[in-house]
């Protein structure tokens, strides 16, 4: 009998959890996070992401986005529109502790813009933390040679609703675009880190999986080879 997708993921990744890149995420917000910090969620969206609720560990949980759907973020103690397309935020000087972007940034057009109004809204000693599928990864390598159907068909197939699926650009998505865009921004680089785990966009059937697997091997056995692990998180400081 032939194994299916959910026996191997016992099997070669018993560890791995739905969402498990959204958990470590968590964990390194946080790090971060207490009562005394006032904490911005970049790209709210609606609310789909359980690891992203801080409600009640946090002072205060704001939120913004360009879609209205942040309104019905339950997530949330305040939500506001992202101004398009200056990008403005909706925020005073120095009002947060805390800015994070979770699955955003492959997203943004104009990265320097975004990178200098988190800079202004971020107090003295603040930070920015996100989380990003890194570019040299084949998942992005592929995303920028197809058109945004193909992704809506693909996250699809991985039961993703369409509506969470949105055009990407990958211009804030390595190591190096991070570090350029944080000193042109006046930002400074705490962290850089990429990750691979389990070869969730191959998961379709066990030939997939199988190749993602091998993937995931090789990727990890060596440091040489971290610039093509899947996940990048990077976290960013304003200087005091």
């Amino acid at each position: 009998m032939f194994p299916s997708v959910k026996s191997l993921d016992v099997r070669w990744y018993p560890e791995f959890e739905p969402n498990w890149d959204n958990r470590l995420f968590r964990e390194l917000l946080l790090r971060r996070i207490d009562r005394s910090k006032r904490v911005l969620d970049y790209g709210c969206g609606r609310g789909h992401v359980e690891e992203m609720n801080f409600r009640g560990i946090a002072e205060f949980v704001a939120g913004v986005d360009p879609d209205k759907a942040a309104y019905n973020n339950p997530f949330l103690d305040e939500a506001r529109i992202l101004e398009l397309p200056s990008g403005k935020i909706p925020y005073g000087d120095a009002s947060f502790d805390v800015i994070f972007a979770d699955n955003v940034m492959e997203h943004v057009a104009n990265p320097l813009a975004v990178f200098a109004e988190i800079r202004r809204v971020l107090k003295p000693g603040g930070v920015f933390l996100a989380k990003t599928p890194n570019k040299w990864h084949y998942m992005p390598v592929i995303a920028r040679c197809t058109p945004t159907w193909f992704h809506k068909a693909v996250n699809r197939r991985r039961g993703r609703l369409e509506l969470d699926t949105f055009p990407t650009y990958y211009r804030c998505n390595s190591s190096g675009d991070v570090r350029s865009l944080a000193a042109r921004s006046g930002l400074e680089v705490r962290a850089v880190s990429r990750v691979e785990g389990r070869p969730e966009y191959l998961r379709f059937n066990v030939a997939s999986y199988a190749l993602g697997r091998l993937y995931e091997r090789v990727v990890n056995a060596s440091s040489v080879l971290e610039p093509l692990r899947c996940v990048l998180t990077f976290e960013l400081s304003r200087p005091r």
